[in-house]
Order: structure tokens, then C-alpha cells, then sequence
């Protein structure tokens, strides 16, 4: 065995002092190596002499020789196309290709961008469990057993003893957070969402939302107005016009719907506003005090507001994607087009 190694390691060094320079040269070391009489071959045949408690070990260090033998001869094996080798030779030294990067997807662009834009408000980023049970997604958020949200036709349950479901919003957070009792509570919830929709280029059996809870003591509808304008001068730019509806959702009260003047047309109408040269944004209002109550938070010396966006909407209106199902597909043609590396 250790007569097998000495012969090994002397061969090695050897090989190590070849550089063939053309093609005969590289054959030579071909014929003298690697041929049916090389002395690759050779030293493999003094694998009868080894002891048989041996032969695993020596078996190792033959094939690790063999291979060492062929990888130095494919090292030149460029040679092998005539010449000197000098026209042929590949500079090690040379850049490599430029790989294309990709992008982020457009949904995480315009989200990554809420998200900042809430942050330099003072906001913190909450997140919680897509599989959400009856309490946090609906009982807690003043949704009653009868509530049209929890009929199967809207909501994909996974099991009904105890009621457990993909969540249909990000308010299920903000219960979760609220859950925790710290106040005064700040949050920015952002999170995909299920609903049971038929798929269509304006309906999705999921999309995504960015909502947002703001309670403290004195907190006022002219918080929650500020707050949105600073938003909407952001995301929009200077100038952008915003009106606020009255509306309803069963954790606020009151409500109302905002929405902003087109930024496509400008106002003037077009197929994005439905040629009213308005479009909606979002839903916000109050945090209701039953609401407030079922978290054991006293709403005589707390108040707080709430709002929620629909993700796909805001980068709708910044891109004017119109269609739903191209944000899922995964086809590269359209996510390329997005270059943004935020």
C-alpha cells in the first residue's frame, strides 16, 4: 500500500510539471497517461498486490488519481483544435457575461412603497397568520354570526368545528394586535388576502392590502384626514385632489370612502375613473367602540381610526394594469417591464 501511494504522489508531481503548449503535445500526454498502456492503467494494475484489508483505501486513492489525470488533460483540451493554441485560448482573466437581473414584482413595488410612505409616518409594520379563526377575523370586528361576509360563497373555510378560514383582510392583525393590550397602537398591516371570487380580470380569488390602525387618546377624524392627505401627496404627487363619501363597515363608525382625482386623465374622464374623473382608493373611518370594548379598551379615553387599500388597486392606477390575472401568471413579458429595484 505504502509502495502504491510513493508511485502515486511521484506521478502526480510529475503531471503537475506538464503544460502542453499544441496539440501533439497534448496527445502525447493522452498516449502516456490516460492510453490503454498508460501509466494510469499501469498503476491500477498493482491493485493485486495491495492486502485485502487494504483495497477500499486503495481503491480511493487510485480513482482519485485517475480523475486528477483527466481533469488536467481537459484543462487543455482546447488545444485539441490545431495550433499552438495561442489563437484558441481562453483568457481566464476576461469579465464574464452580464447576467440580467430581474425586478421586483409590481405588487411588491407599490407595496414596499405604502409601506415606507406609512413608516416615515410614524406607523410600525404588524403581520399575522393567513389561516385566521372566527374570533380575529370576524366576531372581534363587530361582524355578527348572521354577517353576509362569513357565508361560504365569500369565504374559503378550511374547517367549520372550530371555524377556521383564509383570511378575507389584514384587520385580522390588527385584532391580533390589539389583542396584545399596548398602547397607544400605530400599524401598517400588510398581507395577501382570500376571498371565494370568481377569477376574471377584475376579481381574484386572492389579492392583497395594506390597512392601518392609529389609537391613542384624542384621536380625531381630522387625524385620520390629515394622515390620508399626507398619503395621497406622496404616492400621487402634488396637486392630486381627494374627496371623502360617506360609506359603512361594521368596525367603524363613522365611515366613509376617499377617493382621488384621476391621475390618468386628470380629471377630464377617462376608462380608469368610469368617466367621473374620480377614483377609489380606499375605505377608513372611526374605530368603532364595540370594537374597542371587545378588546377590553375603554373607549371613553381612547379613540382611534382605521383604513384599509386594496394593493392591486393602488399599482392599477399607478401602472394602468387593468387586468387582475397578470399579476399571478408569472409571465416574464409583463413582469420585466417593471425596472424599479425597490
Amino acid at each position: 500500500m505504502e509502495s502504491l501511494k510513493t508511485r502515486i504522489e511521484a506521478l502526480t508531481q510529475e503531471i503537475n510539471t506538464i503544460v502542453p503548449a499544441t496539440k501533439e503535445e497534448l496527445e502525447a500526454y493522452r498516449i502516456k497517461y490516460l492510453g490503454t498502456k498508460g501509466l494510469v492503467k499501469e498503476v491500477f494494475g498493482g491493485m493485486k498486490d495491495v492486502a485485502a484489508e487494504n483495497k477500499k483505501e486503495a481503491g480511493q486513492v487510485l480513482n482519485a488519481f485517475k480523475q486528477f489525470a483527466e481533469a488536467h488533460y481537459e484543462k487543455y483540451s482546447h488545444l485539441q483544435q490545431g495550433g499552438n493554441g495561442n489563437s484558441k485560448k481562453i483568457d481566464l482573466s476576461l469579465p464574464g457575461s452580464n447576467v440580467p437581473l430581474g425586478t421586483r414584482h409590481p405588487l411588491r413595488i407599490v407595496e414596499n412603497k405604502i409601506v415606507e410612505i406609512f413608516e416615515r409616518l410614524g406607523f410600525g409594520v404588524a403581520e399575522g397568520p393567513e389561516i385566521e379563526d372566527d374570533w380575529h377575523n370576524f366576531t372581534s370586528l363587530n361582524m355578527p354570526e348572521d354577517h353576509t361576509a362569513r357565508d361560504m360563497q365569500d369565504t374559503f373555510y378550511v374547517s367549520q368545528n372550530p371555524d377556521w378560514l383564509l383570511r378575507t383582510h389584514t384587520s385580522s392583525v390588527q385584532a391580533r394586535v390589539l389583542e396584545e393590550g399596548n398602547l397607544p397602537v400605530r400599524v401598517i398591516c400588510p398581507g395577501r388576502v382570500y376571498r371565494n371570487e370568481t377569477i376574471s380580470a377584475r376579481a381574484h380569488c386572492f389579492f392583497h392590502q395594506c390597512e392601518g390602525l392609529y389609537i391613542d387618546e384624542n384621536v380625531s377624524f381630522a387625524d385620520l384626514k390629515q394622515t390620508l392627505y399626507a398619503f395621497v401627496t406622496e404616492m400621487f404627487g402634488e396637486g392630486t385632489k381627494v374627496r371623502f363619501r360617506p360609506s359603512y363597515f361594521p368596525f367603524t363608525e363613522p365611515s366613509a370612502e376617499m377617493d382621488i382625482s384621476c391621475t390618468v386623465c386628470g380629471g377630464s374622464g377617462c376608462s380608469l375613473c368610469k368617466h367621473t374623473g374620480w377614483v377609489e382608493i380606499l375605505g377608513c373611518g372611526m374605530v368603532h367602540p364595540d370594537l374597542l370594548r371587545n378588546f377590553n379598551i375603554d373607549p371613553e379615553k381612547y379613540t382611534g381610526f382605521a383604513f384599509g387599500m386594496g394593493v392591486e388597486r393602488i399599482t392599477q392606477i399607478r401602472y394602468q394594469v387593468n387586468d387582475l390575472r397578470l399579476y399571478s401568471q408569472n409571465d416574464v413579458r409583463f413582469l420585466k417591464q417593471f425596472t424599479v429595484k425597490t
